[in-house]
């Protein structure tokens, strides 16, 4: 197993884009090296929807996301402390890191009570009781081996009252606090170091998120996450949520903007200085029928593909995207095939896979922010999604 990085640094930033605040940097974990900025597919359960996470190692995915939520709940942390934690149970020895599950949980406003204390909630699977505590989160985090966890936070809703904002913000700030000690007094269960990444509440108020990140960065986490956004917002107030963030999280350190989003948002908050994303968009849509490719989205249900020899999206060097035929994946989709979402999920993975390695390339050789602004106007132009 690769070590973290024997100069005992945990994030190295490696080029930095002339004119915007993109970057490229290697993030050391003990499953291996992130090069970022990185796009992490998400496998809620262990698992990517509709694609064996062994071939998402073949489209370019660095690096895995789990959720300690729902794996808690099922198979429930018993089974995998038996295999040896979450590398073994799943046969995926690349970094993974674990989301705590606040914001499964928080979603669940009719099953869930929250306190000072923690959260009290009820599974969505069979109604049995449970409690959560910051300290309850890493030692699960724990016994799963992730190579980053994420703290406890408070996720509020969007629109919210100022107040529910506050009191976001106020229990986030102390359940971080109380995370990073529990995560002190404890050690690993395999042998390897773990990393715990803060994270920054605030909705979209520029003073409560400027006073989260001001508390939250002093102290002393591995890396910092942007949270609560992307949950209905504009688009335009959650850009500058980002690139507030970013000014005020401390340089050496990665930054994780957690569940966005599309290629727009996602170019736009490397612009602003984001290291780390994660969102279900290209799996789900692509199990919906949308695919994500360099000319834009396309509908595959559309009647225009029908007699389509076109291929997904040849300028992608991945076979799916290369060689499959629009006319046949829409067959596949229209006759019901289980391979309809298995060949979309893979195209669109690994457009999103192109898209981040792509960034990174034109960060390192200084065009980051033109080629972005190019490629975006591009696809708004000849997109060829249909009403």
């Amino acid at each position: 197993m690769e070590p973290l990085d024997p100069h005992g640094m945990t994030f190295q930033v490696v080029a930095t884009a002339p004119d915007c605040s993109a970057r490229a940097g290697l993030l050391w974990t003990a499953h291996g090296v992130v090069e970022t900025p990185a796009f992490m597919p998400v496998g809620t359960q262990g698992s990517i929807k509709a694609l064996d996470h062994r071939r998402a190692q073949e489209l370019g995915a660095q690096i895995l996301l789990c959720n300690a939520y729902h794996l808690y709940l099922r198979p429930g942390i018993a089974v995998i402390e038996h295999f040896g934690g979450l590398h073994r149970f799943l046969g995926w020895f690349k970094p993974i890191l674990t989301d705590s599950g606040g914001y499964q949980i928080f979603s669940l406003q009719q099953l869930r009570r929250i306190s000072t204390e923690g959260v009290e909630f009820r599974s969505h699977i069979d109604g049995s009781l449970h409690f959560f505590t910051p300290e309850r989160v890493i030692e699960l985090q724990r016994v799963l081996g992730s190579d980053i966890m994420m703290v406890l936070d408070e996720c509020p809703p969007y629109p919210a009252e100022h107040s529910m904002l506050e009191e976001a913000v106020r229990r986030t700030l102390l359940w971080a606090q109380r995370s990073l000690a529990a995560f002190r007094a404890t050690g690993s269960r395999y042998g390897y170091r773990q990393l715990l990444f803060g994270i920054a509440q605030g909705g979209t108020s520029t003073a409560l998120r400027r006073q989260c990140l001001e508390e939250l960065c002093q102290w002393d986490f591995d890396g910092f996450a942007i949270g609560g956004l992307s949950v209905g917002e504009p688009t335009e107030a959650m850009y500058e949520m980002v690139a507030l963030s970013t000014e005020l999280m401390p340089p050496e350190r990665p930054r994780y903007l957690m569940g966005v989003g599309t290629p727009e948002n996602i170019l736009t908050a490397i612009e602003y200085g984001v290291d780390l994303f994660d969102c279900v968009l290209p799996t789900r849509n692509a199990r919906n029928g949308q695919l994500f490719t360099t000319r834009g989205k396309i509908n595959i249900r559309n009647a225009r593909w029908r007699f389509s020899d076109e291929p997904i999206d040849p300028a992608l060097d991945h076979p799916v995207s290369r060689t499959v035929t629009l006319g046949y994946l829409r067959h596949l989709f229209l006759a019901g095939e289980i391979t309809a979402l298995v060949l979309a999920t893979e195209h669109n993975l690994a457009f999103y896979h192109w898209l981040l390695a792509t960034a990174r390339r034109k960060i390192q050789d200084g065009s980051f922010r033109h080629w972005k602004r190019s490629f975006l106007e591009r696809i708004r132009q000849t997109a060829v999604e249909s009403s």
